[in-house]
């Protein structure tokens, strides 16, 4: 069995296996970022646990990038896409931005309040979240698994593309705004009546837009 540095190298070996860095175009722009070929070790581990898993088989660009959180492009088992979400450790932002969310809620009482802890518990709770909105009926992403800091969920695809993802409501408004509402009141009254959940920031900037499907994010 590998140890220290070997077993390193043999992580550091099969997640860069797993990493494309082909260039993704979408919509007009020449293309995506590439994946990074650092991540910190943490990370990498928990990459390397959820390949072994069979959850990812490939990794390809970033599709998105904030301050807290990246998500890739990959393909999962049977050359479904799905999302993976790396919740980044080193930035400050991530406490900063979830601390009123953090402040009061049960499920943090007894998370160690250093950094990576309350990463990896918001991880948990996003992942939770995700199946209870799922099994009320709510159109998210279906959760998939996740391990520390890393998430793994659908890819909600643009109509007719790959890896490219659905545009947001703010940038691609409904064409019948009508329907659109009362369908976003219904997963409403789901979120709360069947999962008790309660979305805090429901905008058009966390609504993908595959009319006449609408998925909630974030």
């Amino acid at each position: 069995m590998a140890h220290g540095e070997e077993l390193e190298d043999e992580v550091l070996r099969l997640v860069r296996e797993r990493v494309e860095t082909q260039r993704v175009k979408r919509r007009g722009e020449e293309h995506y970022e590439v994946v990074e070929e650092v991540f910190d070790r943490a990370t990498l581990l928990a990459l390397y646990d959820l390949i072994n898993r069979g959850y990812i088989e490939r990794i390809y660009g970033v599709v998105a990038t904030g301050k807290e959180a990246r998500i890739y492009w990959g393909e999962g088992p049977s050359s479904r896409d799905v999302a993976v979400k790396i919740f980044l450790v080193a930035t400050a932002e991530f406490w900063r931005s979830r601390k009123r969310y953090i402040d009061g809620d049960p499920r943090f009482a007894r998370v160690r309040k250093s950094r990576r802890h309350l990463i990896r518990a918001w991880c948990n709770k996003e992942f939770k979240n995700l199946k209870l909105a799922h099994a009320a009926g709510v159109r998210v992403p279906e959760p998939i698994a996740f391990k520390e800091n890393v998430l793994v969920m659908e890819f909600i695809n643009a109509p007719g593309e790959r890896g490219v993802p659905a545009p947001l409501l703010k940038d691609a408004p409904p064409e019948d705004p009508e329907s659109a509402f009362e369908l976003m009141i219904e997963y409403v009254r789901r979120l709360y009546r069947r999962a008790r959940l309660v979305h805090a920031d429901l905008s058009e900037y966390n609504v993908l837009n595959r009319e006449p499907e609408f998925v909630i994010i974030d």
